[in-house]
């Protein structure tokens, strides 16, 4: 029994940190975050919209996003949020993508993103140079 609740409460998502924030910097340079041809009439989401998310395009069988990678940069009081990843810090201000979302273009939301993506992928790199292994 012990042993199951120990399994339940470890995160189920096992890709790469450093090598998701690399992809997701170049989904975002490279346009990613544009229209969707599916769905134009709506925005697109930073991290919700992406193949970031553990859950991009699927239609069953959803992950719960505490399994998500991403988890680690969301703040504790924030963790049982409907979206998380909504509440993750992306300025030197404190600004969420759900406070950037009320009041940013979707320009001031990629550039936010890509600049904290830019940091954090800096910061992983140097852990990972310093023997610090970032999983």
């Amino acid at each position: 029994m012990i042993g199951k609740m120990k399994e339940d409460m470890m995160p189920q998502d096992e890709r790469n940190t450093l090598e998701v924030l690399k992809a997701e910097l170049n989904f975002v340079t490279k346009g990613g975050y544009g229209r969707s041809p599916r769905e134009p009439w709506r925005a697109v989401l930073p991290f919700e919209d992406s193949p970031t998310c553990m859950n991009y395009d699927a239609q069953e069988h959803r992950a719960p996003c505490a399994e998500c990678l991403l988890m680690q940069f969301v703040p504790g009081e924030s963790r049982n949020e409907k979206v998380p990843c909504r509440h993750i810090p992306l300025t030197a201000e404190g600004d969420t993508l759900l406070q950037l979302y009320r009041g940013g273009t979707e320009q001031e939301i990629e550039e936010a993103l890509a600049a904290w993506l830019q940091r954090e992928i800096a910061k992983l790199d140097s852990e990972t140079n310093n023997g610090t292994v970032a999983k």
